[in-house]
């Protein structure tokens, strides 16, 4: 990977903001698209005339754009639940058991996340959380299964109390099947690409409307994602996948380089970013990728991505790495520094911290517990993982004593003097009114 040694020039480099602008897209995916819709047609203009045909027509369009775009000639788009159990008993032991494992792991994590609902007589106001109704799981596919993120992103759903989860997947792997059957979904879907966001979002014939659509896909996921939001909610718009590792000279280079490694195999627009503190680090790691990298299976891919995204910046200190960081706001930062449990308050902008050499953003994207669903691009600035937050409603309640209705009326009055709406002011005075007159009676009376 390439060197950076100025701290001015890496502060650039790094410095990002989200953009939702339409993509850039190769020359072969424009062709592709001129094919399908009989035109050259931009993504945002192809995914809106998917979803405004799968509105009007249901699981006609669907089936249809199925076989156009993916190829696959389908009769039925619900895989039957006796076929997830069949593909359970028939999947490796062992990784039937990893995937258990994983399962037990992220339910315990997300059950310790659960908030709790309140109430405080004295203020006269509380918070309720309620689970949304109906969520919808899009699962990437194609040459690609992942079964990690059924379980990633059902599990916090499902302890959070949703009713019913929905799955949408072109590629309904024995793995992915099992990994449903252990997060408790209730259906799935063989369906792929805009026309599954579509799906979950205005329904049809076969698939449920559903109140929220989760999960991350490409980029023409995305843009339906984008599209649709306001008729459902979305959890994000998820980017290419990114880890940024600051690392000193403490931890073993052919680690470091292992986690790179690991990053940019994702694909080529994956970004591995690595903070280091010397230029001697920053070569032996260099040296690592060059030799683990030779003949990986994904070899192509990696050299990609090292080349166009990849890079290794220096800085001085400690505090220099953080910045550099906080303005990334990376999806995965790795802290493979002395002391690393002391800088977790500078932390500002991350998805996910894997703190020391024992918590590698590998084990992080299977076992640790916490959803790998993570905020991409910049967006960790402003969002979080994928949660039991995600999957609930918070419903404040307001049930005011009559002594501290009068403490606050007068404010409102006034407030609603200044704004010009007499009418709200009249209906916080003739509460007043009323108490009062209420009072006065009383004393008569005595």
């Amino acid at each position: 990977m390439r060197i950076v040694e100025n701290f001015a020039t890496s502060l650039r480099e790094l410095e990002r903001y989200p953009s939702q602008e339409d993509p850039n897209l190769p020359s072969h995916v424009l062709d592709r698209l001129a094919a399908i819709f009989g035109e050259a047609i931009s993504a945002t203009e192809a995914v809106s005339r998917i979803i405004a045909d799968i509105r009007l027509h249901g699981d006609q369009a669907i089936l249809d754009y199925t076989k156009r775009i993916d190829g696959t000639e389908l009769v039925n788009l619900d895989i039957p639940s006796d076929t997830w159990a069949s593909a359970s008993v028939n999947l490796n032991e062992t990784l039937r058991e990893a995937l258990s494992l994983s399962s037990s792991r992220i339910f315990d994590f997300h059950q310790a996340c659960l908030p709790k609902d309140w109430f405080d007589g004295n203020l006269g106001v509380g918070l309720k959380h309620v689970p949304i109704e109906r969520v919808g799981i899009y699962i990437p596919g194609g040459t690609a299964t992942y079964p990690s993120t059924v379980l990633m992103s059902a599990i916090p759903a499902r302890v959070a109390g949703v009713k019913e989860i929905i799955l949408c997947t072109p590629n309904p792997t024995a793995s992915v099947l099992t990994a449903a059957l252990n997060a408790k979904v209730d259906q799935v879907f063989q369906i792929g690409g805009a026309q599954a966001i579509a799906a979950m979002a205005f329904g049809s014939e076969s698939i449920p409307r559903v109140d929220k659509i989760v999960g991350p896909g490409n980029i023409f996921v995305s843009i339906a994602k984008r599209l649709v939001y306001g008729s459902v909610d979305i959890d994000g718009l998820y980017g290419p996948t990114e880890t940024l590792i600051i690392a000193d000279d403490s931890v073993n280079p052919q680690i470091i380089a292992s986690d790179l490694l690991a990053q940019a195999e994702h694909d080529d627009l994956a970004t591995p970013i690595l903070i280091a503190f010397s230029r001697a680090t920053a070569n032996l790691v260099n040296d690592h990728i060059e030799e683990q990298s030779a003949n990986m299976p994904r070899e192509s891919i990696i050299k990609n991505s090292l080349a166009n995204q990849g890079a290794i910046h220096l800085v001085s200190d400690v505090s220099e790495a953080i910045k550099l960081s906080n303005v990334f706001a990376p999806e995965h930062l790795s802290l493979l520094i002395r002391d690393a449990e002391k800088y977790i308050p500078q932390i500002e902008n991350a998805g996910g911290i894997f703190v020391g050499e024992n918590s590698p953003e590998v084990l992080g994207d299977y076992v640790i517990g916490p959803s790998h669903v993570m905020p991409t691009g910049g967006t960790a600035r402003f969002a979080s993982n994928l949660g039991i937050n995600s999957f609930l409603k918070q419903i404040p309640i307001m049930n005011l004593s009559s002594s501290t209705m009068l403490q606050l009326a007068p404010a409102a009055v006034e407030i609603a003097g200044i704004e010009g709406l007499s009418a709200h002011s009249a209906s916080a005075a003739i509460r007043i009114e009323g108490i009062e007159s209420t009072s006065d009676e009383k004393g008569q009376s005595s």
